[in-house]
């Protein structure tokens, strides 16, 4: 893997290149809080398949930057899907086969939604995963408020001091949470904590758990995008959609009546016993499902 950057709409990206240049485009997104080492194993295998293999950070992860400091440091899901689409326009790629979980997950299905010209295939962990944001208010089942209880910490600002003093425990105590069947190690933990050093990662979680509540207003430049998600829009791409036996955000009937939101070739695929970080527990799974949309 080789760590490049490019100006990709208003950030400054960094991400990690693999397998042939005129391969076929792969593009794999991580979530919060995690970072691109998610996907170590999966793209060596694609790479080794022939594939071109391309892992950015999210913004407020690792290296990439913003451009001004004028630029909202917007979280909600609309800046997260324009970014992929931005870099993908930097990039030159026309179309890619993407692969997602959490915030990543999110990102992609937007594009696939939003822009399905440019998508050759989508592997979403979760199913669909664009927020109703208009729905946010009505509450969930008890045993989904207990998994969401992070998420009500950062409505405050003592969950924004939490996460400033403390993102290292705060994160890791996430990964145990999430990927309970998971024995990962301190080394494999510290790899990726080095990237919430970003100084936006704060502001940019916050802004994130925030806005999909409805507790803050988004940025004015995606207002549009926002506006089309609204609707509920549909994925009209071949999709695989990855669920987690061992999920502690979402079990594994998480992509339950998600076919609803997919009118193109659609199949669910259930991993035993893997947690929320899918691609890195399971990683033969994850590039075996991005193999079969080549």
């Amino acid at each position: 893997m080789t760590l490049k950057t490019i100006t990709a709409g208003v950030l400054v990206v960094a991400y990690e290149e693999s397998g042939p240049p005129m391969g076929e485009p792969v593009i794999l997104m991580h979530g919060f809080p995690y970072d691109i080492r998610a996907y170590d194993d999966v793209a060596q295998a694609l790479a080794a398949a022939g594939c071109r293999v391309i892992v950015p950070y999210l913004r407020g992860y690792g290296p990439t930057k913003f451009l001004s400091a004028e630029t909202p440091r917007s979280g909600e899901q609309a800046v997260l899907g324009d970014d992929l689409r931005a870099l993908m326009d930097a990039l030159e790629i026309t179309q890619a086969v993407l692969g997602g979980y959490d915030w990543g997950g999110r990102a992609a299905c937007i594009v696939a939604a939003l822009w399905p010209e440019r998508v050759k295939g989508l592997v979403s962990c979760n199913g669909y995963n664009i927020q109703n944001i208009a729905r946010s208010s009505r509450p969930a089942p008890p045993e989904m408020e207990h998994r969401l209880w992070y998420q009500y910490y950062f409505h405050g600002e003592r969950g924004r001091a939490g996460l400033t003093a403390s993102r290292h425990p705060y994160c890791k105590l996430l990964w145990r949470l999430w990927s309970p069947n998971w024995r990962f190690d301190d080394a494999t933990y510290d790899r990726t904590a080095a990237s919430f050093e970003n100084p936006d990662f704060v502001d940019v979680v916050i802004h994130s758990y925030r806005h999909r509540h409805a507790l803050v207003e988004g940025d004015p430049r995606v207002a549009e995008i926002e506006a089309r998600l609204a609707a509920r829009a549909l994925i009209s791409v071949p999709t695989v959609a990855m669920d987690g036996g061992g999920d502690g955000v979402m079990d594994e009937r998480g992509c339950e009546g998600h076919e609803r939101f997919f009118t193109g070739p659609y199949r669910r695929e259930v991993i035993p016993s893997v947690g929320h970080n899918l691609p890195q527990e399971a990683p033969e799974a994850f590039a075996r499902a991005i193999l079969s949309l080549i």
